[in-house]
């Protein structure tokens, strides 16, 4: 890339899917302590304290487009950094398990605008040719902030009856941080010119980092997007169908794999499987360098080999790991069992779903109903992200954990079959021919005088 300035303000924006990522799992430290500090019973443990911060990220993700739109790129990535930094803050000197969710939930808006607003950003501001990496930052931003909130878990375990203040307080440092770099950082050329209608202003920011030629091929790209005609269509559309059940179902397999309740319970389930506390902590940060490495492996292998591949391989690893760890319960297999085996399966998951599925999701609508299907899909996982991390303890204590995990595993051999029979590759196809193929054709003859535009599931 010839413009540094670029991959700062990318690397900047990323910062968000730091706080992303030690925002979802740094409360897997804290769980046992809450739950005997305020005697709560695993339902409203599982679904008040510890899931408030999904439920706010399922709110996050279905309004984020809001601001975005509203009060623009730049204003809504600040307001994000303030939000976690206040999540941060109020959960640290949380005195009831109420104040706790409250401030829990504030991080979770934060969390679900940022999946809108920061790739938004990046992709708006980035040169074609380098977009897949710049915004895949964002993906490796969070992983790697997983990654650090597990060992600094770890590293505060033993500090005192309070570790669990110090494990949810330490964020105010990386999140005013990047609150500041934000600040520094211009809005989105495209927004400017398509909501401030300021195409001089727009211009000035696109000097900054291409030719005066290339500069000006930008702004009349944006004047040519700014003419087409609009079409009054919705993804909703019988002619849509689709790849609305395919953003649906990918987001679905993503969260019945059990990954979120993984990463919020992680110490709760290594314990459960004999191991000693600090040897769940530990074992916590090998699964945290695991997604990161495979993470990487995934992104690099995805254009080569194709979204459909990876998926092929994440479900096969995804049967193995979980028919493993569903046997090592049933059998109380003791030590390092129970954490080999989801070292395992976060592999898989890294390889496969975590790397395919915002690619994908974002690969199988029409531009005009591409922000429309994305957020489609984006909604359906994280009420699902919600929804099973908050009966995980009262299902660990009701059925026992050989069920769930068996359950899990069930649900992969799904999601395998699903991929054979229904996933189409998309590598390699311009997103028009995508769109193209995939909208259902209308059996009504063109001299009709019905209207397919207006022909609704």
């Amino acid at each position: 890339m010839k413009n540094k300035k670029i991959i700062y303000w990318s690397v900047v924006v990323a910062l968000a899917g730091f706080l992303f990522g030690f925002d979802t799992v740094v409360i897997s430290g804290a769980d046992k302590q809450l739950q005997t500090l305020w005697n709560s019973s695993d339902l409203f443990h599982g679904l008040v304290v510890m899931s408030s911060a999904l439920w706010g990220t399922v709110l996050g993700a279905v309004f984020g487009a809001l601001p975005t739109n509203k009060l623009g790129r730049k204003n809504t990535l600040i307001l994000i950094g303030v939000l976690f930094f206040l999540s941060a803050v109020g959960t640290a000197f949380a005195n009831s398990p109420i104040v706790f969710s409250i401030f829990r939930f504030l991080g979770g808006l934060g969390i679900g605008a940022s999946t809108i607003a920061a790739p938004t950003y990046v992709s708006e501001i980035a040169p074609a040719k380098d977009r897949g990496k710049l915004v895949a930052l964002y993906q490796f931003n969070i992983v790697f902030g997983i990654l650090i909130a597990f060992l600094s878990n770890y590293l505060l375990q033993d500090i005192g009856e309070n570790s669990w203040r110090w494990m949810l307080g330490v964020q105010t440092a990386p999140a005013l941080i990047y609150t500041l770099l934000v600040l520094g950082i211009p809005e989105s050329p495209r927004y400017i010119f398509d909501y401030k209608k300021d195409a001089i202003k727009a211009k000035e920011i696109l000097f900054l980092v291409n030719t005066p030629e290339e500069a000006e091929l930008e702004l009349e790209a944006m004047s040519n997007e700014k003419v087409k005609e609009k079409v009054d269509e919705s993804i909703f559309m019988k002619k849509y169908r689709k790849p609305l059940m395919l953003a649906f179902f990918i987001a679905l397999f993503n969260q019945f794999s059990g990954i979120n309740a993984f990463l919020y319970y992680a110490p709760r389930i290594f314990e459960l499987a004999g191991l000693e506390k600090s040897a769940s902590f530990f074992s916590s940060i090998g699964i945290g360098m695991v997604n990161l490495i495979f993470t990487l492996i995934g992104i690099s292998l995805i254009d080569k080999y194709g979204r459909k591949t990876l998926m092929y391989l994440g479900s096969v690893g995804y049967i193995v790991s979980l028919a493993l760890v569903t046997m090592a319960f049933y059998f109380e297999w003791k030590g390092m069992a129970v954490p080999l085996f989801f070292f395992l399966f976060i592999a898989s998951h890294a390889v496969g779903q975590g790397s395919v599925i915002w690619v994908f999701i974002s690969e199988l609508f029409p531009n005009k109903l591409r922000a429309a299907g994305t957020a489609f899909g984006t909604s359906v996982h994280w009420i699902l992200a919600a929804l099973i991390p908050s009966f995980i303890p009262f299902l660990f204590k009701e059925i026992g954990a050989t069920t769930v995990f068996l359950i899990f595993c069930l649900m992969m051999v799904w999601q395998l079959l699903w991929v054979v029979i229904k996933m189409p590759e998309t590598k390699g196809r311009t997103l028009e021919e995508l769109s193209e193929s995939l909208a259902t054709k209308s059996s009504i003859k063109p001299n009709s005088n019905k209207k397919v535009e207006n022909e609704f599931i």
